[in-house]
């Protein structure tokens, strides 16, 4: 009967041994997140592994080979696979699956120049802004009227939210 089962991977080779696997039709999920990595004092989101290493592979042991499996290019090994194999809830891959597509990073990821932004905390509470521009360290550029002109701030991703 086909379950999930979790394959440890040689490092950084998740894709490949997904990719490789597809192609035995073995089906796959490698749960990927968004994170902000900061390089050469810029700062951007790239997609990681939520469980390096880890591929989560939906199978049935009697129908193809464990051994097949594990000498898949990317894979190393199943965990639990010693006499019985340990197969995981689907219930908990659901769940998995459920958590990564609500995961959002950083509140202004979906912002684009010229959206409208609100204060949600600090001195400018439930005052509005124009969103400018991401900056590097959870921070961003907003244009903000304040006596009648236009000023630019540098204020916390997490005290603003789009309207």
């Amino acid at each position: 009967m086909k379950s999930w089962y979790l394959l440890y991977c040689k490092p950084r080779s998740e894709v490949r041994a997904q990719q490789n696997l597809a192609l035995q039709q073995v089906e796959s999920y490698l749960p990927i997140i968004q994170e902000e990595k900061t390089s050469h004092g810029k700062t951007k989101l790239v997609d990681v592994p939520l469980f390096p290493c880890y591929l989560f592979i939906y199978f049935d042991p009697l129908e193809v080979s464990v051994s097949r499996i594990h000498s898949t290019r990317g894979a190393s090994r199943i965990i639990g696979c010693s006499e019985a194999m340990t197969p995981i809830d689907e219930r908990i891959i659901q769940a998995i699956k459920n958590r990564v597509s609500v995961h959002k990073p950083d509140v202004e990821s979906d912002l684009i120049a010229g959206d409208k932004v609100q204060f949600t905390d600090g001195p400018f509470v439930d005052l509005e802004a124009i969103f400018e521009e991401k900056n590097a360290q959870k921070r961003c550029f907003v244009l903000f009227n304040i006596m009648g002109q236009q000023k630019r701030m540098c204020v916390d991703s997490s005290s603003i939210k789009k309207i």
